[in-house]
């Protein structure tokens, strides 16, 4: 079965493995998601990640999840997709939103590639709303 949202798909399965306590998701890979994984990586919301390809395809990505050491909650509170293929939501550069007054990020895909929000402002372009991470 085909999936229609791939990035629905990719936080949807973020989101159950940590709910079942995973420390390990396999996603498979395109290049959207695997710049998704990169971001998470640097805004250190995921402990590491591996891109594994498979001949002819477009292989999986495994992601391995961070929870705090004490509490053993997910360090991801919350993941919102917010454009989707029924509604897409395109932001200018000075009306990409902050998520918690900066204290989560808003993933934006602009003309320059996948970003953050904070980045979107700095080169100040806007783009399509992809995602809510905090």
């Amino acid at each position: 079965m085909a999936v229609t949202d791939p990035i629905a798909d990719f936080l949807t399965r973020i989101r159950n493995a940590q709910m079942a306590g995973h420390s390990i998701v396999e996603i498979p890979a395109s290049n959207m998601k695997k710049r998704l994984t990169e971001i998470l990586y640097d805004q250190g919301y995921i402990l590491k990640y591996k891109f594994e390809d498979v001949a002819g395809q477009a292989g999986i990505i495994k992601i391995a999840l961070k929870y705090d050491p004490q509490t053993k909650e997910p360090v991801i509170r919350s993941l919102q997709r917010v454009s989707r293929p029924g509604l897409r939501q395109y932001r200018k550069a000075k009306e990409v939103p902050r998520v918690i007054s900066g204290l989560g990020i808003a993933i934006v895909s602009t003309s320059r590639g996948v970003m953050t929000d904070k980045e979107a402002r700095q080169l100040n372009v806007g783009g399509e709303l992809l995602c809510y991470i905090y």
